[in-house]
């Protein structure tokens, strides 16, 4: 700015004395806070920690007890919709099996993790159908197989699983299911 243009600036005393009649009487604040302002929301993500909680229940919950089973018996479920025929030609394993996941030998915990990470990726690659091989228990002894069970309460407990059956002697019999994945 020039010299000249702040000379400009300044008012005169007659100026300021007009303004002041104008506004009237004046009352000074003494503080100068601004006023406050509405508390930001958390950083907290959550509805991540939402997700979050409700796979490590998902996780931790088991399906609900079978009646013993046995060794040799035949697993077959069906989510109501589907047809028999379906199931007929599962169980005859007609259906191409794109991918297969072996859990007998391990741990609960560790079989149901792997199971979940398994079915998450079955579904991101577009797979209808696989194979989930669980063990006969045979090496069980008195407590009959173990993962046999849990792995079939786990699948009826998973919307995304259509149907399951136990495969054909040549794919692991009573030790295995072929699993029909819902469209995604």
């Amino acid at each position: 700015m020039s010299a000249s243009h702040r000379d400009d600036d300044k008012i005169s005393e007659d100026e300021a004395a007009l303004f002041r009649s104008a506004v009237g009487p004046v009352t000074y604040i003494r503080h100068n806070r601004r006023a406050p302002q509405r508390p930001l929301p958390s950083a907290r993500p959550r509805m991540r920690e939402a997700d979050e909680a409700a796979v490590m229940t998902e996780l931790l919950v088991d399906a609900p007890p079978d009646p013993d089973i046995e060794t040799g018996d035949d697993l077959v479920h069906r989510r109501e919709g589907v047809q028999h025929a379906v199931i007929r030609r599962l169980r005859r394993g007609h259906y191409r099996c794109q991918a297969e996941i072996d859990l007998h030998g391990m741990v609960v915990d560790v079989a149901r993790h792997c199971l979940s990470e398994f079915l998450r990726e079955a579904l991101d690659r577009g797979y209808r159908c696989v194979r989930i091989v669980h063990g006969k228990g045979l090496r069980s002894g008195n407590r009959g197989p173990v993962l046999k069970g849990k792995v079939a309460g786990w699948l009826r407990q998973r919307d995304e699983v259509l149907a399951y059956a136990s495969a054909r002697p040549v794919d692991g019999g009573t030790g295995a299911l072929y699993v029909l994945l819902r469209k995604t």
